[in-house]
């Protein structure tokens, strides 16, 4: 039997990104909600080094970080697959989520932890270059990646749930 735990805080977008991969892939695991303000002994012993979620600890082994985390799901349990099955596809769709996650999280971020619309609106306009490149990127390649797993790995990487 395999024991999945998952630790997290519900409004973050790295833990339901490990959610969401979770559930698709048909894992059932138990949310433990970490109060980030006082950290369980669980959470720092389970990633000593970053004290951050999420957390997944699959039969009491700790996998730390939401992207090593999701490669790891999509290894460890049944299809569907989560990253692409082609290693190019598969390296195109880790270096846009990488990129993204450094660029656009960063700015959003930014925007939703500021209050002044000043700040909203120059965040705003911070993300609109990183949006162009990666919607003309995939306009003139969809057919190859809109037949792989790239885009359901991206959607990942954003927790972006319907």
């Amino acid at each position: 039997m395999t024991e999945v735990k998952l630790l997290g805080v519900g409004g973050s977008s790295y833990s339901r990104r490990v959610e969401w991969a979770l559930k698709v892939k048909g894992v059932k695991y138990e949310f433990i909600e970490e109060d980030l303000q006082n950290k369980s002994p669980l959470l720092l012993e389970s990633n000593p080094v970053l004290k951050k979620i999420p957390v997944l600890i699959h039969n009491g082994k700790p996998i730390c970080e939401s992207m090593i985390i999701l490669e790891y799901i999509d290894k460890a349990f049944e299809d569907p697959s989560i990253l692409p099955k082609y290693p190019y596809v598969s390296a195109i769709a880790r270096f846009w989520a990488k990129f993204l996650d450094g660029k656009m999280l960063y700015s959003s971020s930014f925007a939703s932890l500021s209050s002044s619309s000043t700040s909203l609106s120059y965040s705003s306009s911070s993300c609109r270059p990183f949006v162009v490149v990666v919607g003309t990127t995939l306009l003139l390649r969809s057919d190859q990646f809109l037949r792989s797993n790239f885009v359901y790995y991206i959607t990942f990487h954003f927790g972006i749930t319907s």
